[in-house]
């Protein structure tokens, strides 16, 4: 059964909501990068790591940052894809690409870009 267009404008609500906070956090993290800058070319040697495992510890913090930045990166990337299934073809939108059974709107407003039902996702 296709979802309402109430059901439709919620959720499409719902991916804005989302794209916005991922956006929102990974600037975030660029903020952070430029702050980091300013603050070397102004001279300020707190940053400046004073032991060898300093380096390790900025290294790692730098991977997590950007194992984060890619996972978020790709969310955007399902959320804009939602967000185009939604526009191109509404009547299909919330079905599971996989059985084609509809998926629950309880799991749709969760993750509103979801491809799947839970059930499929788990296998």
């Amino acid at each position: 059964m296709p979802m309402t267009a109430s059901q439709l404008q919620h959720l499409e609500k719902r991916l804005h909501e989302e794209r916005q906070r991922l956006v929102d956090q990974l600037n975030t993290f660029g903020e952070e990068e430029a702050s980091d800058t300013s603050e070397n070319l102004a001279g300020d040697l707190s940053k400046f790591p004073t032991h060898p495992a300093d380096l390790g510890t900025d290294v790692v913090a730098e991977e997590v940052e950007t194992s984060i930045a890619t996972r978020v990166s790709a969310e955007i990337s399902e959320i804009d894809a939602a967000l185009e299934r939604i526009v191109s073809s509404p009547l299909t939108f919330g079905v599971d690409e996989e059985t084609g059974e509809a998926i629950p709107f309880e799991r749709l407003d969760i993750i509103p870009y979801a491809r799947v039902s839970v059930h499929k996702q788990a296998e």
